[in-house]
Protein backbone atom coordinates (compact mmCIF):
# COMPACT_ATOMS: atom_id res chain seq x y z
CA UNK A 1 0.00 0.00 0.00
CA UNK A 2 1.38 3.63 -0.80
CA UNK A 3 1.50 6.39 1.92
CA UNK A 4 -0.85 8.25 -0.54
CA UNK A 5 -3.43 5.24 -0.68
CA UNK A 6 -2.64 4.82 3.54
CA UNK A 7 -3.28 9.06 3.71
CA UNK A 8 -6.36 8.48 2.33
CA UNK A 9 -7.74 5.41 4.51
CA UNK A 10 -6.86 7.80 7.26
CA UNK A 11 -9.04 10.34 5.79
CA UNK A 12 -12.15 7.83 5.00
CA UNK A 13 -11.81 6.07 8.39
CA UNK A 14 -9.11 7.00 10.80
CA UNK A 15 -9.17 3.40 12.90
CA UNK A 16 -9.48 1.42 9.63
CA UNK A 17 -6.37 4.35 8.48
CA UNK A 18 -4.56 3.48 11.76
CA UNK A 19 -4.24 -0.20 11.88
CA UNK A 20 -3.26 -0.12 7.98
CA UNK A 21 -0.34 2.50 8.84
CA UNK A 22 0.71 0.36 12.57
CA UNK A 23 0.55 -2.93 10.53
CA UNK A 24 2.65 -1.31 7.10
CA UNK A 25 5.12 0.72 9.57
CA UNK A 26 5.23 -0.94 12.95
CA UNK A 27 8.51 -2.65 12.29
CA UNK A 28 9.77 0.66 11.62
CA UNK A 29 8.84 2.32 14.78
CA UNK A 30 9.69 -0.67 16.81
CA UNK A 31 13.17 -0.34 15.35
CA UNK A 32 13.42 3.61 16.04
CA UNK A 33 12.08 2.66 18.94
CA UNK A 34 14.66 -0.41 20.42
CA UNK A 35 17.58 2.06 19.32
CA UNK A 36 16.53 4.91 21.85
CA UNK A 37 14.90 1.88 24.74
CA UNK A 38 16.47 -1.04 25.08
CA UNK A 39 14.49 -2.46 28.03
CA UNK A 40 11.44 -4.81 25.70
CA UNK A 41 8.58 -3.43 27.64
CA UNK A 42 9.70 0.28 27.67
CA UNK A 43 9.47 -0.14 23.80
CA UNK A 44 6.05 -1.51 23.93
CA UNK A 45 4.69 1.14 26.28
CA UNK A 46 6.13 3.50 24.07
CA UNK A 47 5.25 2.10 21.02
CA UNK A 48 1.31 2.80 22.49
CA UNK A 49 2.43 6.56 23.30
CA UNK A 50 3.67 6.69 19.65
CA UNK A 51 0.56 5.00 18.23
CA UNK A 52 -1.73 7.88 19.92
CA UNK A 53 0.34 10.37 19.36
CA UNK A 54 -0.06 9.61 15.58
CA UNK A 55 -3.87 9.42 16.38
CA UNK A 56 -3.21 13.07 17.54
CA UNK A 57 -0.71 14.54 15.38
CA UNK A 58 -2.21 13.59 12.38
CA UNK A 59 -3.75 16.33 10.81
CA UNK A 60 -0.53 17.98 11.21
CA UNK A 61 1.55 15.68 9.03
CA UNK A 62 2.32 17.96 5.84
CA UNK A 63 3.83 16.07 2.38
CA UNK A 64 5.23 19.11 1.29
CA UNK A 65 7.72 18.90 3.98
CA UNK A 66 8.84 15.27 3.60
CA UNK A 67 7.98 11.66 3.54
CA UNK A 68 6.02 9.94 5.39
CA UNK A 69 8.32 7.44 6.63
CA UNK A 70 10.05 10.55 7.65
CA UNK A 71 7.65 11.84 9.82
CA UNK A 72 6.72 8.91 11.44
CA UNK A 73 10.25 7.92 12.34
CA UNK A 74 10.36 11.67 13.48
CA UNK A 75 7.78 11.21 15.99
CA UNK A 76 8.52 7.84 17.36
CA UNK A 77 12.41 8.81 17.63
CA UNK A 78 11.08 12.36 19.56
CA UNK A 79 8.37 9.90 21.91
CA UNK A 80 10.79 7.22 22.57
CA UNK A 81 13.60 10.14 23.97
CA UNK A 82 10.27 11.76 25.95
CA UNK A 83 9.79 8.06 27.83
CA UNK A 84 13.62 7.76 28.12
CA UNK A 85 13.57 11.74 29.60
CA UNK A 86 11.09 10.99 31.82
CA UNK A 87 12.24 7.11 33.36
CA UNK A 88 15.48 8.54 33.44
CA UNK A 89 14.02 11.71 35.54
CA UNK A 90 12.21 9.22 37.93
CA UNK A 91 15.50 7.26 38.60
CA UNK A 92 17.73 9.59 38.95
CA UNK A 93 15.52 11.12 41.54
CA UNK A 94 15.89 15.02 39.47
CA UNK A 95 13.49 17.54 40.82
CA UNK A 96 10.97 19.19 38.68
CA UNK A 97 12.07 22.61 38.68
CA UNK A 98 15.54 21.35 37.63
CA UNK A 99 14.17 19.41 35.13
CA UNK A 100 12.02 21.98 33.29
CA UNK A 101 14.05 25.33 34.16
CA UNK A 102 13.70 27.20 30.95
CA UNK A 103 16.26 28.91 28.64
CA UNK A 104 16.89 32.49 28.53
CA UNK A 105 16.12 34.50 25.20
CA UNK A 106 19.71 34.45 24.27
CA UNK A 107 20.44 31.06 25.07
CA UNK A 108 17.16 29.97 22.83
CA UNK A 109 18.74 32.13 20.11
CA UNK A 110 22.80 30.60 20.69
CA UNK A 111 20.95 27.00 21.13
CA UNK A 112 19.30 27.59 17.11
CA UNK A 113 22.27 29.30 15.90
CA UNK A 114 24.64 26.11 16.87
CA UNK A 115 21.44 24.41 15.19
CA UNK A 116 21.57 25.32 11.92
CA UNK A 117 25.15 25.29 11.94
CA UNK A 118 25.57 21.77 13.09
CA UNK A 119 22.74 21.01 9.76
CA UNK A 120 24.88 22.72 7.93
CA UNK A 121 28.18 20.57 8.51
CA UNK A 122 26.09 17.57 8.65
CA UNK A 123 24.36 18.38 4.77
CA UNK A 124 28.29 18.75 3.92
CA UNK A 125 28.96 15.36 4.94
CA UNK A 126 29.42 12.66 2.32
CA UNK A 127 25.95 9.89 1.97
CA UNK A 128 27.64 7.29 4.40
CA UNK A 129 29.09 9.42 6.76
CA UNK A 130 25.08 11.01 7.20
CA UNK A 131 23.72 7.96 7.88
CA UNK A 132 26.81 6.89 10.16
CA UNK A 133 25.98 9.96 12.35
CA UNK A 134 22.04 9.88 12.11
CA UNK A 135 22.11 6.09 13.18
CA UNK A 136 24.26 6.85 16.36
CA UNK A 137 23.34 10.32 17.21
CA UNK A 138 19.66 10.41 15.97
CA UNK A 139 18.87 7.57 16.91
CA UNK A 140 20.84 6.48 19.26
CA UNK A 141 21.94 2.92 17.56
CA UNK A 142 24.70 1.20 19.63
CA UNK A 143 28.00 0.99 17.20
CA UNK A 144 27.52 -2.96 16.80
CA UNK A 145 24.32 -2.27 15.66
CA UNK A 146 25.48 0.36 13.38
CA UNK A 147 28.75 -1.84 12.05
CA UNK A 148 26.09 -4.78 11.26
CA UNK A 149 24.05 -3.03 9.47
CA UNK A 150 26.32 -1.25 7.40
CA UNK A 151 28.97 -3.84 6.66
CA UNK A 152 31.75 -2.64 8.86
CA UNK A 153 33.26 -3.84 11.31
CA UNK A 154 32.65 -2.59 15.27
CA UNK A 155 36.39 -1.50 15.11
CA UNK A 156 36.07 0.49 11.81
CA UNK A 157 32.69 2.10 13.00
CA UNK A 158 34.43 3.54 16.10
CA UNK A 159 37.29 4.82 14.30
CA UNK A 160 34.75 6.34 11.29
CA UNK A 161 32.60 7.93 14.46
CA UNK A 162 35.79 9.41 16.06
CA UNK A 163 37.12 10.91 12.82
CA UNK A 164 33.31 12.45 12.07
CA UNK A 165 33.20 13.97 15.39
CA UNK A 166 36.90 15.34 15.16
CA UNK A 167 35.27 17.18 11.95
CA UNK A 168 32.38 18.17 12.77
CA UNK A 169 34.35 19.51 16.29
CA UNK A 170 36.64 21.80 13.94
CA UNK A 171 34.17 22.57 11.65
CA UNK A 172 31.84 23.95 14.32
CA UNK A 173 34.98 26.07 15.90
CA UNK A 174 34.48 23.47 19.37
CA UNK A 175 37.92 23.20 21.55
CA UNK A 176 40.65 20.78 20.36
CA UNK A 177 39.69 18.01 23.16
Amino acid sequence: MTDADLLARLSSDRADGMEALLRQYGPLLRYVIGGVLRDGPDAEDCLSEVSLALWQKLDSYDPSKGGLSAWLTAVARNTALNHWKALHRRDTHTSEAEASAPDTPEQAVLRRERAEQLKAAIARLGERDKQLFYRKYYYLQSTAQIAAEMGMTERAAEGRLYRLRQRLRQELGGDDA
